[in-house]
């Protein structure tokens, strides 16, 4: 009976893998090393060694130089085309109250869709960086014939379009 409590108490022990001096009965839930205390890793399914309990970031967030180069693409067009768009409404319904308003946040929106589109709908601070400068470029180019200037209103309304675009790729 002793021979069987020997055999059962010595059963599953090991040596830790970055420290072999250290004798261990925990092991690594997806490779199966042996570990000790010092080298665990929680993870959500378990206890993890150091190398394969690395933080990996989530493919939305994993944003590559490539999207940000075609986020500052689209970017640009949106700046340019959204500011016509809303110099146009301006000019043609420019005296109506609170109509540029409605141009706004239509830029707004349509910056955060259309960069959040274009780079597979990922999301990063970056890119928010990116939606907000493409709305503020969009209103400084609205702003060459805007019959009231920069007013209060016109800030605010520029801020909820920045808001909305920011919403998308954030």
């Amino acid at each position: 009976m002793e021979q069987s409590q020997q055999v059962d108490d010595t059963h599953g022990v090991g040596h830790c893998a970055w420290h072999p001096a250290v004798e261990t009965r925990l092991s690594c839930s997806h490779c199966g090393k042996s570990i000790c205390t010092q080298c665990l890793v929680q993870a959500p399914v378990g206890i993890r060694c150091r190398e394969c309990g690395r933080p990996e970031k989530m493919p939305t967030f994993d944003v590559q130089p490539t999207y940000y180069a075609r986020a500052v693409g689209v970017g640009v067009a949106i700046s340019v085309g959204g500011g016509l768009v809303w110099l146009l409404f301006n000019l043609l319904v420019g005296g109506v109250p609170y109509v540029s308003a409605l141009a706004a946040l239509a830029v707004g929106y349509g910056a955060g869709e259309l960069i959040s589109a274009s780079v597979n709908r990922k999301r990063s601070r970056g890119l928010a960086w990116i939606a907000a400068a493409a709305v503020a470029g969009a209103y400084l180019i609205s702003l060459t014939t805007n019959p009231f200037g920069v007013s209060f209103l016109g800030l605010i309304c520029v801020g909820g379009a920045v808001y909305m675009a920011v919403l998308k790729v954030k």
